[in-house]
């Protein structure tokens, strides 16, 4: 089991990278975020171990969450939750991130209120973000997580192939603004 040989070394990288703000802006080309990769099946064991470390200091952002927070406020048509993002969804699925667009708002603005209360923000359960049109790119990229006071650590299961990230271990994603702790 590869958690257990991997854990200990990945989560010494991942404080070493929180600690150095300085040196990871310069190596993630001016970004602020680090990507904490681990394999999909072994969530839960990287989720339960941060969270014994950084009780204190993180506050963890839960995506799954707020995606069910998202789709009880969609109002359509007189069609509400998940049957009015199934029929909104279906109009817009060649650009999903147009109906996405408050989702993505609201993950910047928890982001952002984990660092105003002084706490690393992590997002977890990134995972459902799948087919919603929101990548890790365009959560880096974003103006209020380049400048954040902590940097934004990105739990995200994947695998590592020949130097690729495969996010969910099949869709390539990009590294760009981030770190990564592999």
């Amino acid at each position: 089991m590869s958690y257990i040989i991997d854990h200990q070394q990945k989560f010494e990288n991942l404080q070493l990278q929180i600690t150095n703000q300085d040196q990871l802006k310069k190596q993630a080309n001016g970004g602020n975020s680090i990507l904490f990769s681990y394999p999909p099946n072994e969530e839960y064991l990287y989720l339960n171990k941060a969270g014994e470390i950084y009780k204190e200091q993180a506050e963890f952002i839960d995506v799954s969450k707020l995606l069910v927070t998202f789709i009880d406020e969609i109002k359509y048509d007189d069609e509400t939750g998940w049957l009015g993002l199934k029929i909104y969804y279906s109009d817009f699925e060649d650009t999903p991130h147009k109906v996405f667009k408050s989702l993505f708002d609201l993950i910047i603005s928890e982001v952002e209120l984990a660092c105003i209360n002084d706490k690393l923000p992590f997002l977890v359960r990134t995972g459902c973000l799948y087919g919603t049109g929101i990548e890790n790119v365009n959560i880096m990229e974003h103006k209020t997580v380049m400048n954040l006071s902590h940097p934004l650590i990105i739990f995200y299961p994947s695998r590592i192939e020949d130097d690729n990230l495969h996010f969910l271990n099949f869709k390539l994603a990009s590294q760009y603004r981030g770190i990564l702790v592999k």
